[in-house]
């Protein structure tokens, strides 16, 4: 199924008593954000609400349309995000993720001697184990 390239919802943003901004999103159940002023909490809803649908999508969560008016609280104003899905997608899928390996002792003076790059070597090994020749 192919993945839709971009978002767009709803987000409500009210100024908190200490400046701050506080966002929800009514139709995406547990988004929120804030931010230190309305430019901070626009930018933390954008990257809040492409978290957390690339979340329902790694999830196969269904992700509700788009609809034109929600409910606004008092004190709360709507603006439309837009989460442009794509490079956030290739973004989490080439992200680090930290490992801890074993290696005997030799072999690691041997390699710090030669200033070996662990994550580079391991990268490489792995994506020749795996044939895997992804950039």
């Amino acid at each position: 199924m192919n993945k839709p390239s971009s978002y767009t919802f709803a987000a409500l943003f009210r100024k908190e008593e200490d400046g701050r901004y506080s966002v929800r999103f009514p139709q995406l159940d547990g988004c929120f954000t804030e931010g230190d002023c309305f430019e901070a909490a626009r930018q933390s809803a954008v990257d809040a609400m492409s978290l957390h649908l690339y979340g329902m999508e790694q999830d196969g969560e269904e992700i509700p349309d788009y609809v034109e008016e929600v409910e606004a609280n008092a004190g709360e104003t709507a603006f439309l995000v837009t989460a442009w899905m794509t490079p956030f997608r290739d973004e989490m899928e080439n992200r680090a993720v930290k490992k801890t390996l074993t290696i005997p002792a030799w072999l690691n003076e041997a390699a710090e001697k030669r200033g070996v790059n662990y994550s580079q070597i391991l990268q490489s090994a792995l994506k020749d184990y795996l044939g895997v020749y992804h950039p």
